[in-house]
């Protein structure tokens, strides 16, 4: 991870992967719309629906049918755990479930009252207890550790604003 605290919007702040994590500035500032040569929609530059889109575009040359949303728009809440999101083309996991996360999946949390539009990230790393998320427009911080809980056999990411996962199929 790149320590530095006077970043500049649009700088490099860490990179997975090959795929850079920019630094955005403030959390609600935009910086224009960022799209592929062939035109398909990333996203807002530097927020953190632009990093996955980015980051499955170019690890998976994956494109979401419907590229706009913000990140909890990501996640469809009327699906069944481990069903096929037509939206995304991605296959999607409900937090609480018999199979752990892996490295690669698209880790996806509901809004709040002080964040409507949710969070979104990149998962990295998973051991037996902890989940490292890559993500952008965190403010100065580009990873974070979280504790993945098992209790009889079900595994939890430990905290009720995430709603889930989406993967490759």
């Amino acid at each position: 991870m790149l320590i530095k605290s006077d970043h500049q919007p649009g700088e490099v702040m860490d990179m997975h992967n090959g795929v850079p994590v920019f630094f955005n500035g403030k959390i609600n500032d935009t910086h224009g719309r960022h799209k592929t040569p062939d035109g398909y929609n990333l996203g807002l530059k530097w927020q953190c629906v632009e990093y996955v889109k980015r980051y499955y575009f170019q690890v998976y040359d994956h494109k979401m049918p419907d590229s706009y949303g913000h990140a909890k728009d990501l996640f469809d809440k009327n699906l069944d755990d481990v069903a096929f999101n037509k939206k995304r083309a991605l296959l999607q996991f409900r937090n609480v479930r018999h199979e752990k996360p892996q490295a690669g999946d698209m880790l996806v949390y509901d809004g709040t009252s002080s964040n409507p539009y949710g969070h979104t990230g990149i998962i990295s790393r998973v051991t037996d207890t902890e989940v490292e998320l890559m993500q952008q427009n965190y403010g100065k911080k580009s990873r974070d550790t979280l504790t993945l809980s098992v209790y009889n056999g079900i595994y939890t990411i430990a905290d009720y604003q995430i709603l889930g996962w989406l993967r490759m199929p």
